[in-house]
């Protein structure tokens, strides 16, 4: 597969994967291997910052994957803030994958908040992958403070929805698409939903419930792998255009009984 680069920083997968729900740590560990994944993230609050050796990065080779740090949990732009700060003082990267939800059984990001929150990030020096709604006005503010991606949802969080909106999913990928990575984050349920997410032209996919909640966990982290490289592949190829008239795959002349 085609390198994705976010940042100046290459990646040879365009599957990234998240840490949490899954049954036990080494079950996440084998899932993280099965997937080609190479960037995953992990929730600030979870992580053992005192002591690493107990915590969910003791399962997790930092010399294979690259961790991304993110901010689930934060209801306010200042948490947000706050939280990618306390990242960054306790080791990890200036990456930082923004998730800015309020409080309302939605898990639905809340769009002013992460312009707010994105910004004063951008500004600190972060490199600010944010969570974000479909819709193509947000994308593009996030793209004008300085955002290293852009990651829509494709339906909300843990869902297993798939992709319900996909005109609207593109229409982000054609407003900021080739300036920065779109990445579809959240509502992915299985292989299909990935590789649509790819065949619209999205740069890579995050997911993390739909591997974590599987009854086989470590397979379906592999069928993701695959379903995002047939997309990508499937996109580079170009699909044929939906028409609304049948037309034959067998020429029509030289048919026996024919004249041509």
């Amino acid at each position: 597969m085609d390198a994705l680069t976010i940042a100046g920083r290459t990646f040879r997968s365009r599957l990234m994967v998240g840490t949490g729900k899954y049954r036990t740590f080494a079950q996440m560990r084998d899932a993280l291997a099965a997937s080609g994944a190479e960037i995953v993230t992990v929730a600030v609050r979870r992580v053992n910052l005192e002591a690493r050796e107990e915590s969910l990065l003791a399962y997790i080779d930092t010399d294979k994957y690259f961790l991304l740090p993110n901010t689930a949990g934060c209801q306010t732009a200042e948490e947000a803030v706050r939280t990618a700060r306390l990242a960054r003082a306790a080791g990890f990267s200036n990456w930082v994958k923004l998730e800015v939800i309020p409080a309302d059984g939605t898990l639905l990001p809340d769009p002013i908040a992460t312009v707010e929150a994105a910004e004063a990030l951008v500004k600190e020096g972060f490199v600010v992958l944010p969570y974000t709604t479909d819709d193509h006005t947000v994308a593009r503010r996030l793209l004008d403070v300085g955002c290293a991606t852009v990651m829509p949802y494709g339906s909300a969080i843990g869902t297993g929805q798939g992709l319900p909106n996909p005109e609207r999913l593109q229409r982000i990928i054609e407003v900021v698409g080739g300036r920065v990575p779109v990445v579809i984050d959240a509502g992915i349920g299985a292989p299909s939903d990935a590789a649509l997410a790819m065949e619209l032209g999205a740069d890579a996919v995050l997911v993390n419930t739909a591997i974590a909640q599987a009854v086989d966990p470590v397979k379906m982290a592999r069928a993701m792998s695959l379903g995002v490289e047939a997309g990508r592949l499937a996109y580079l190829a170009g699909r044929i255009p939906r028409t609304a008239t049948a037309s034959p795959s067998s020429p029509e002349t030289g048919l026996v009984g024919s004249q041509g």
